[in-house]
């Protein structure tokens, strides 16, 4: 049934051309009719997914027709932006509504969905992307893509298998700004690239948060999933109304500290500036001090060494130093600055090389939907990156020297730090 539709849907404007009863200009800029829009669903409604639920509603190739959270609160907050937004830039469509489900299980049910949008956290990625892969939806999924590593290869397996066109959130891809630092680099205008500090926050940590009173509108259980079972903490999950991103993040049982936070944009970047999107560093060796949160080295097999540090820029940005043979680069958002000078303003040619030119994250997950062309930061891409937080974290938490093999992607003689490729799930969650 997917297939079917998802080929309707690439078909459909061309085929129809010259034979509407109304001319398309006659109803609008833009206009496109509801046989031709890909209709999208949104787990997580929380900061992050009214963002996306914000943009969304600006596309007419695209309907955003349901949602889920397992907080009621938020969950009603998006279904009002989205008939808000919807009066505002598509009042003609007359949204007065669009389903919604605390349990995102049921809202996978819906037949007509095409594709959906995963704002969770990151201890939910994995499960909730490969049950939908395997209804042929495709996905839109928040950075980093997986909790584990294990996690990343499986969902890595199933887009292939699935035929999914697969987007990480990890726009910073689809910014002039990086893509031309990414360029600068790959055609030699460092020179040969010799050390990397990535400058991001502190890796994950055990939660230990004391037990506060549970809201009424939030089923905690649904919330925890596959994560161990613990008390409820605002923490966690804050209260709709304070509008702030939940620092879930901070912890292993969620997250994976600042280090996948940030490090799943910044590492991304340093992946694509020196062409390793299918592979990643070889060793890991942590610093001596086992409390230490910042002075972690990993090395590729070309000798690049990359330093993991959280002292914010002169920015006061997180972001990335890349030392070369011939000068230096530092970059964030908004950013960069070289020496010598010159480098930041020097202008690729087009005899060197160019890299995937996307100018808007979520367009580009959308055209590709219709053209089933490659996006621009795949499952592959992701999950690469998020397997440099991964090993960041485990370094840190092991606290010896590890060589990993990023081909078998496992450690070379450490079992123990085999064993944290994987996590135990919470029944009945299991992946």
């Amino acid at each position: 049934m997917k297939t079917n539709r998802r080929k309707f849907i690439q078909t459909s404007i061309t085929s129809s051309v010259g034979i509407s009863l109304v001319p398309r200009y006659v109803l609008g800029k833009g206009w496109v009719p509801p046989s031709d829009q890909i209709l999208i669903g949104i787990i997580g409604c929380g900061m992050q997914g009214r963002g996306l639920q914000n943009a969304l509603c600006n596309y007419p190739q695209v309907r955003l027709v349901s949602a889920s959270d397992v907080n009621l609160n938020k969950l009603n907050l998006l279904a009002e932006n989205t008939i808000k937004k919807y009066s505002e830039v598509q009042p003609t469509w007359g949204v007065k509504k669009i389903d919604t489900f605390q349990n995102y299980s049921e809202q996978l049910n819906q037949k007509e969905l095409d594709a959906m949008v995963i704002s969770t956290p990151d201890h939910w990625h994995a499960k909730q992307s490969l049950e939908t892969m395997e209804l042929g939806l495709d996905i839109f999924c928040e950075k980093p893509i997986s909790h584990t590593i294990n996690e990343g290869q499986q969902i890595v397996e199933s887009a292939k298998i699935n035929k999914i066109v697969f987007q990480t959130g990890s726009m910073q891809r689809s910014w002039n700004h990086f893509r031309n630092v990414s360029e600068l680099i790959r055609n030699g205008y460092l020179g040969e690239i010799k050390k990397i500090v990535v400058h991001v926050g502190d890796p994950s940590r055990p939660c230990d948060l004391p037990p506060e009173p549970l809201p009424e509108n939030l089923d905690w259980d649904g919330w925890l999933g596959p994560a161990p079972l613990r008390p409820y903490n605002s923490i966690l999950s804050p209260p709709v109304d304070e509008r702030v991103f939940p620092r879930w993040r901070w912890f292993d049982e969620f997250g994976g500290g600042i280090v996948a936070d940030w490090g799943a944009h910044m590492f991304d970047i340093v992946q694509w500036a020196l062409g390793t999107d299918h592979t990643g560093p070889i060793k890991i060796i942590p610093p001596k001090n086992p409390n230490a949160k910042r002075g972690l080295r990993l090395y590729y097999s070309s000798g690049i060494e990359m330093i993991h540090d959280n002292r914010k820029l002169d920015t006061d940005q997180h972001g990335i130093e890349f030392f070369g043979s011939e000068g230096k680069m530092t970059v964030a958002r908004g950013y960069i600055k070289t020496e010598p000078e010159n480098i930041a303003n020097a202008k690729i040619k087009d005899s060197e090389i160019k890299l995937y030119k996307s100018d808007d994250h979520l367009l580009n997950w959308i055209e590709s939907i219709r053209s089933r062309k490659k996006v621009i930061t795949n499952a592959e891409i992701g999950h690469r990156t998020a397997t440099i937080c991964q090993l960041v974290n485990i370094g840190y938490k092991l606290g010896r020297d590890l060589d990993w093999d990023p081909e078998r992607e496992r450690f070379k003689g450490n079992a123990m730090a085999n064993k944290l490729r994987r996590k135990k799930y919470r029944k009945p969650h299991k992946i």
